[in-house]
């Protein structure tokens, strides 16, 4: 399995540009894509690893221990893992890129850790792995199943991938899912796999940064965009279709309601761009409950990801029914925290009932 944060629509506008002055972000692209075409289409049906564990993680008995993370070097070759080039428990080294992937490891533990009591990303203490320097001006990064990948942009569109906490912990994010309910990439399950990293990533930012609700930017992948571009990241949950509007890379596609789901091939029947609808929805449900999104709306989709109800083909409406049962499940039916799950997906156009969930039009 391999799941990258740069959507594909994204480089192919890049790799089509004519224009000299980006004739550099466009061989980028196309070499980009070229390296990820492989990967693309291939996961439908899937079957979880062996060591997935698809029961609710409050029936483990694993123990919580430290984060075991070893940072490799590619030196811009397509070679993995590189050569090591930091451990764990390793002074911090010149190279920023080593740094921020560690630092990034690390916080994406600490969330799973100490706020939902997860045991590294399998709930087995699995090791943190992470190649810096890969490829030549890649404009991607990725988790493939056993470690995270960084790329160095091509420094025209794109900068360093490891700029963004966001960014790595969404992409560890899929490794939580893989080992959990192993969400079907394509179609609506697939943009419920992106959607679980988007939430997941901008929670890791926000623990990290002890943000509020109200504090925190929403934005996956800031920082990752060179000053070249106008936009702030690459998705936004708060507003999803306004993280940029570029001339180059054109205006945010993502929908925000099911007014405007997007029925397409392309992108594993539109993974990236769907994957806003139920980002909006748990943004409104956390923005509704207040506080620290990471506590009660976090606690809610993390219990709903790992708790064995989810099939590896659920829709948005299954997911959303999910939801609010585990909202019902650990605060009561009558508390406001089930009031507002269902509030949030009624925001998008997912309506959820006591005995049915059924897609609003």
């Amino acid at each position: 399995m391999r799941c990258s944060i740069i959507p594909p629509y994204l480089l192919e506008r890049l790799a089509s540009l004519e224009d000299e002055r980006f004739a550099t972000a466009a061989a980028a692209a196309r070499a980009s894509l070229e390296l990820d075409a492989p990967f693309r289409g291939i996961r439908t049906g899937e079957s979880p690893p062996p060591t997935t564990a698809r029961r609710p993680s409050s029936l483990t008995a694993r123990p919580l221990g430290d984060p075991e993370r070893t940072i490799s070097d590619a030196k811009n070759t397509q070679t993995l893992p590189g050569s090591v080039v930091r451990r764990e428990g390793d002074p911090a080294a010149e190279d920023p890129a080593v740094n921020e992937a560690y630092d990034g490891l690390g916080d994406t533990h600490e969330l799973y850790r100490a706020v939902y009591e997860r045991a590294s990303i399998d709930d087995n203490n699995l090791p943190l792995n992470a190649t810096v320097h890969y490829g030549d001006d890649y404009d991607n990064a990725f988790w493939d199943g056993e470690r995270m990948v960084f790329g160095d942009g091509d420094e025209v569109v794109f900068t360093r991938m490891t700029r963004s906490v966001s960014v790595i912990g969404h992409e560890l994010t899929h490794g939580v899912t893989q080992y959990s309910a192993n969400l079907e990439y394509q179609g609506q399950s697939g943009a419920l796999n992106e959607s679980v990293s988007d939430v997941f990533g901008v929670l890791v930012e926000q623990y990290a940064k002890k943000q509020s609700v109200t504090e925190a930017t929403w934005l996956i992948g800031a920082g990752i965009f060179t000053d070249q571009v106008q936009g702030d990241a690459l998705r936004s949950l708060k507003a999803p279709g306004t993280a940029y509007d570029d001339d180059v890379l054109g205006k945010d596609p993502q929908p925000a309601h099911m007014d405007g789901y997007v029925d397409t091939d392309d992108d594993n029947g539109g993974v990236h761009l769907n994957s806003g609808i139920p980002n909006h929805a748990f943004y409104l449900v956390a923005d509704a409950i207040g506080g620290n999104a990471w506590e009660r709306a976090g606690q809610i989709w993390y219990d709903a990801l790992t708790g064995g109800s989810l099939t590896a083909t659920a829709d948005f409406a299954a997911f959303a029914e999910v939801t609010a049962k585990a909202a019902a499940a650990r605060y009561g039916d009558d508390s406001d925290e089930h009031s507002a799950v269902i509030e949030g997906w009624d925001g998008v156009g997912i309506t959820v009932s006591a005995s049915r969930v059924s897609r609003a039009g």
